[in-house]
């Protein structure tokens, strides 16, 4: 399945809410490379850059969620947002949300922006823990 037919197989609303924040993903974030993915059990689109997990976008039974490691692991980025997208329900390292209400497209583009920013540390981060695997 391609990335524009996981979008418009979804309800109108969804539709119209995931392609939008999957355009800000996509510009804010040049390195990303996205694909079709299982994450949890669940097909979603999935953010890959410099060979990391970095986002993933999902469209469930009852809800969307906006995945992002970077927040997960920068505390700043989670506070700031978890402020700004009050509507939606944050978790460690997932936004669900039922509406696009729940989350403005300024504040998304804002926070994937702020969360481009701050990936070099997660990746540095993550490329020191796959060194340890070894």
């Amino acid at each position: 399945m391609t990335i524009s037919e996981y979008i418009n197989m979804q309800e109108p609303e969804r539709e119209k809410i995931l392609a939008s924040i999957h355009k800000i993903i996509t510009e804010t974030n040049k390195k990303v490379t996205p694909r079709i993915g299982d994450m949890m059990g669940k097909e979603m689109i999935m953010y890959e850059f410099d060979g990391a997990f970095g986002y993933a976008l999902a469209s469930v039974k009852t809800h969307m969620s906006l995945h992002n490691i970077i927040m997960y692991g920068h505390k700043p980025l989670y506070d700031k947002y978890s402020k700004l997208l009050n509507k939606a329900k944050f978790q460690k390292g997932c936004i669900n949300f039922k509406t696009a209400e729940q989350m403005p497209l300024d504040i998304v583009k804002e926070f994937m922006a702020d969360s481009a920013k701050a990936a070099p540390v997660y990746l540095e981060m993550y490329k020191a823990r796959m060194e340890k695997r070894k």
